[in-house]
């Protein structure tokens, strides 16, 4: 086709601009990956904050549905009633916690032990058992330490400063490691709540700032996204609870028939761990039959059995029932993405990567149903 000549300049004009733009978009692009993958833990973090909130408001706004009361009162008639619940857990259920834990991780170390011994014995290689190493190392070092050599000296010369120095050093460094990690580890729970209390408190103002700074033609789209999108997650936030308080409970209770120590701790586990679908009930899986090793065999095919039972019931029934209109996504799909942002995000990519293919799945669903006219149309 031949570009009559007048009309040439602004044909390179418009193809510049195109360019440009092109140019431009990809930059910008490609900036927000690499911003997204230096501060994908901070992002994350906020992420999380905002579940809170979610999961806070969809409380809120479940409560308001029976009582008519202001949305900041509700909102702290929520809050105080879950730290009310925390706390009672941990007043009637501390010290049995912390003694479950402990002998807990006893005895999954000396399982992992006891099952890294019988592999050798049948020429398995167990290089990949750090965990197995470790304790048996210590196991190995700690009579050696603990037992004084009748012919060492009972008392020697004083250390000179050189070493007491290089004591102080490593006490101090060491002090101020655990210092450290104790203030990063709270001060993440700190912004999380944060967040989670100004998103629930606020809902309108964060939602409306969300819309000014969206161009004013694609405000409506974008208001149906996000509108959407909050459904979405707080309906899947409230059936995801409800999924985690059934599991703990039945395999608390389950193991407590059985007669498995630490049954307690190891139903917290197993509820904490169902928010990450797939991956964590096998996590939770494989920490039950450890656990159960120490009773027999008899104990842990039966605690085996209980697993799949409970899995089964998380999979087949509660999952379908109380999510049928939350969330649609082929589990091979799920375990995909799981897999995908577990090697890149760690295991903050692995506990997050449903509500993000779940947010992902509400955009491609909004520009299907949307366009798909638009073009019908234009054809």
């Amino acid at each position: 086709m031949t570009i009559p000549a007048d009309e040439r300049p602004r044909a390179r004009a418009d193809l510049a601009w195109a360019i440009s733009v092109g140019g431009v978009s990809v930059v910008l692009f490609t900036a927000m990956l690499v911003f997204t993958w230096y501060f994908a833990a901070t992002l994350l973090l906020i992420f999380t904050g905002m579940l809170l909130g979610l999961g806070l408001n969809a409380l809120t706004g479940a409560l308001g549905r029976r009582v008519q009361l202001p949305h900041p009162v509700r909102l702290a008639i929520v809050c105080i009633a879950l730290a009310l619940m925390l706390a009672g857990v941990a007043y009637l259920g501390g010290a049995t916690i912390a003694e479950q834990a402990s002998l807990l991780s006893k005895t999954i170390k000396s399982q992992i032990t006891n099952v890294r011994s019988f592999l050798e014995n049948h020429g398995i290689d167990t290089s990949f058992f750090d965990l197995g190493n470790a304790a048996s190392d210590s196991s190995a070092d700690a009579p050696a330490s603990s037992t004084p050599s009748p012919a060492a000296p009972t008392r020697g010369p004083l250390p000179g400063a050189g070493a007491l120095a290089s004591s102080g050093g490593a006490i101090v460094s060491q002090t101020f490691k655990l210092l450290l990690g104790t203030i990063h580890g709270v001060g993440n729970i700190f912004i999380v709540l944060f967040l989670g209390l100004s998103f629930a408190a606020q809902p309108g103002v964060y939602h409306d700032g969300l819309l000014f700074l969206a161009p004013a033609k694609h405000r409506t789209r974008v208001t149906l996204i996000i509108d959407r999108t909050a459904e979405t997650l707080e309906r899947w936030l409230i059936a995801q609870i409800t999924v985690m308080l059934a599991v703990g409970a039945v395999t608390w209770i389950g193991l407590a028939i059985i007669g498995i120590p630490g049954a307690f701790i190891l139903g917290i586990q197993a509820g904490l761990l169902a928010f990450i679908p797939t991956v964590g009930a096998i996590i939770a899986g494989v920490i039950v039959v450890l656990a159960s090793l120490a009773s027999g065999w008899i104990a842990a095919l039966s605690a085996l059995l209980l697993f799949l039972g409970v899995h089964a019931m998380e999979s087949y029934v509660l999952t379908p029932l109380l999510q049928r209109q939350a969330l649609d996504i082929p589990p091979a799909t799920l375990f995909a993405f799981q897999i995908l942002l577990g090697v890149v995000f760690g295991i903050w990519g692995l506990a997050l990567a449903l509500p993000l293919v779940a947010i992902a799945k509400v955009m491609i669903d909004h520009f299907k149903t949307y366009e798909a006219p638009s073009l019908t149309e234009a054809a």
